[in-house]
């Protein structure tokens, strides 16, 4: 039985981005676009796991990884989700949805 996100080691978090990242490649090259969507959903997903939600404030705004110009400020933190509603856009504060910690780029 696989292991959960949330349950492995920060290795074997790595391992399986490493691993998720090869078939989606894999995926792409061999034109399955729902595959390639799935795996690339899973991979932000494990990349979450390797953050820590407490460098994620609400209140704060942050751009949306992959998507330039468009932010997004955090109602509140449910673990590794913020959920709040994008700034600037076209769903712009339209209504609250969750994203993933890893979508969400920290400034420097």
């Amino acid at each position: 039985m696989e292991k959960r996100y949330s349950q492995m080691t920060t290795q074997e978090l790595h391992q399986e981005v490493a691993t998720l990242k090869e078939k989606a490649r894999k995926a792409e090259q061999l034109g399955i676009v729902n595959e390639y969507a799935v795996l690339e959903r899973k991979i932000t997903m494990a990349k979450s796991y390797m953050l820590n939600p407490a460098e994620y404030k609400p209140g704060e705004t942050y751009e949306i990884e992959g998507d330039p110009g468009v932010y997004f400020k955090i109602d509140y933190m449910n673990g590794i989700f913020a959920w709040g509603n994008r700034v600037n856009g076209e769903n712009s504060g339209k209504e609250e949805e969750a994203l993933p910690i890893s979508m969400l780029m920290i400034k420097e």
